[in-house]
């Protein structure tokens, strides 16, 4: 396994990890289509658990083969692949040593009626992950909601042991709960609080949902104006593309008037090209 530069970089900023969790990152980081560009892409696949079987899978019945999903991110040239326990120990020895695996070890489901307070069953261990031969494991906290903090508690103490028997340690940051509002949970100042938090959990690889230009907390939003964060880049692509269109409309809408007879021009010249163009030829231009 020989490092590339990228990842050589990120490894070396984990200064306290054993050979052992930074082999299993690299595994995960050097795998598939992005292997060794220090960018990543990890097919989850716990919604069976989070909404059920037929919400989840009726839409595509394949899915609900187990060997199906580790196929899927094998034949993708995705990363990893990340899953509760029993859908990794359906496939381990079919596809022992073809992706690395993350086992998720908390999960949700859809029935619970909490929502101040969401949270996650722990259903699955260290000791588990060691026997799947996984190369970390995976955990989701819900910052804001009132049960964070048994969560919090929950990781930091899964993650010492994980990183004591060399696995490495994902996490999924989702803010919800408590007094956020639906758009505050992808507030910029919320998600950045998020990322933070995994990361203070002892996180080496850290998920959370694409953030808005949304600032939820008064607080955050004085210091983000005062201190002028740019935030420009969390702004829809579609919002972004639009105003690019507009400005591009304006500049040509000032320049109609002067080329409208050239366009004619080459309109009308085109046109009696193309008539004169076998359509073969046309097509293969396409």
């Amino acid at each position: 396994m020989t490092l590339s530069p990228a990842v050589k970089t990120i490894l070396d900023n984990y200064e306290s990890d054993s050979p052992g969790t930074k082999a299993n990152l690299a595994r995960i980081l050097l795998q598939g289509r992005l292997g060794g560009t220090g960018k990543l892409v990890i097919l989850p696949v716990d919604q069976g658990f989070e909404h059920g079987p037929a919400r989840s899978f009726a839409a595509n019945p394949p899915a609900y083969d187990p060997h199906y999903h580790f196929a899927l991110a094998i034949e993708a040239g995705l990363s990893a692949y990340a899953a509760p326990l029993g859908m990794l120990e359906a496939g381990a020895a079919t596809f022992a040593g073809q992706i690395p695996t993350i086992l998720k070890v908390n999960s949700a489901n859809s029935l619970a009626r909490a929502k101040e307070n969401p949270s996650q069953a722990v259903t699955g261990s260290v000791r588990d992950a060691l026997r799947l031969g996984c190369s970390a494991i995976g955990f989701t906290i819900y910052p804001g909601s009132d049960a964070a903090y048994e969560m919090m508690r929950d990781i930091a103490e899964m993650g010492k042991e994980a990183k004591a028997h060399g696995l490495a340690v994902v996490i999924w940051s989702y803010p919800r709960g408590g007094n956020l509002s639906k758009a505050g949970e992808t507030a910029i100042d919320i998600a950045a609080y998020a990322a933070h938090m995994a990361a203070l959990l002892g996180a080496h690889i850290i998920k959370v949902k694409p953030p808005t230009e949304h600032l939820e907390l008064d607080a955050a939003k004085k210091i983000y104006e005062a201190q002028k964060i740019d935030i420009s880049s969390c702004k829809p692509a579609s919002t972004a593309a639009a105003s690019s269109s507009s400005r591009a409309a304006r500049r040509r809408t000032r320049r109609a008037s002067s080329t409208r007879s050239a366009r004619s021009a080459t309109a009308a010249a085109t046109a009696r090209s193309s008539a004169a163009t076998p359509s073969s030829v046309r097509a293969s231009r396409r």
